[in-house]
């Protein structure tokens, strides 16, 4: 699990992010020193390049490329990484764990775990608007493509009958190879440190390891979610940091 390969499969995922919307203003596009995708919605975290080779990088065609699509948009370039351009947002930390190394978590009373389909898209948004405080116009398009999309398993967690977590998994073959990114991992408050989200985040990864993913990787939002993961089996490596206003 080197850093080198945990970047190169987080690009590969928000490649397939890009082009599992491209019927709806999405797309891809591989450009010197880049890789750059787009969701077709009008939010900056959900349209990004990785950066690969600073030196190779044009600004003024990645630019052009998003100004065509009329998008806000970032770019994620390695960790520490001298970069000339924009101004960076914030540090994205980077974890994985190899099929044979994922540790299963501790039973939690009372949890269902479920695969989500178009039919669950009010459930999971419900869960991401509380869980992330946020709004659902915001969150209702973004989903919609990964409950429709073969190439993305989501989970609704229910305890005691009642809809408190949802997370998802995308699934990528490219540079990296066979991978899978675990993320949009949400837990509603009354339900946190229970083991909820160490539940879905081992069930999303035994499903993709299932159908041939030979690791997984994610990014926690801060220490707790990165021990969560730790007791997983997920290793932390240099990540990205994160620039706007390019």
């Amino acid at each position: 699990m080197t850093s080198e390969l945990l970047r190169a499969a987080h690009g590969d995922a928000w490649q397939v992010a890009g082009r599992i919307r491209s019927h709806d203003g999405g797309g891809t596009a591989e450009l010197p020193g880049v890789r750059l995708m787009a969701s077709g919605l009008p939010h900056a975290q959900w349209n990004n390049g990785e950066v690969h080779d600073v030196g190779a990088l044009d600004v003024e065609a990645v630019r052009a490329w998003y100004a065509a699509r009329a998008l806000p948009w970032g770019l994620r370039v390695p960790a520490g990484e001298p970069f000339p351009h924009g101004r960076r947002l914030f540090g994205k930390r980077l974890m994985g764990v190899a099929a044979e190394r994922l540790v299963g978590p501790a039973p939690v009373d009372g949890l269902e775990l479920h695969p989500a389909g178009p039919a669950d898209l009010d459930a999971v948004v419900a869960v991401d608007v509380v869980a992330f405080e946020s709004d659902a116009t915001t969150e209702r398009p973004w989903h919609v493509a990964h409950l429709a999309a073969d190439e993305v398993d989501v989970v609704l967690a229910l305890l005691d009958g009642r809809p408190v977590g949802t997370a998802y998994c995308l699934r990528s073959d490219l540079w990296a190879g066979p991978a899978a990114y675990v993320a949009g991992v949400g837990v509603l408050p009354e339900a946190r440190g229970r083991g909820v989200a160490g539940a879905m985040s081992a069930w999303l990864c035994g499903r993709a390891f299932a159908a041939g993913s030979a690791f997984a990787h994610l990014h926690p939002d801060d220490e707790r979610a990165a021990r969560v993961y730790a007791r997983l089996g997920f290793a932390e490596v240099p990540g990205f940091d994160v620039y706007i206003d390019l």
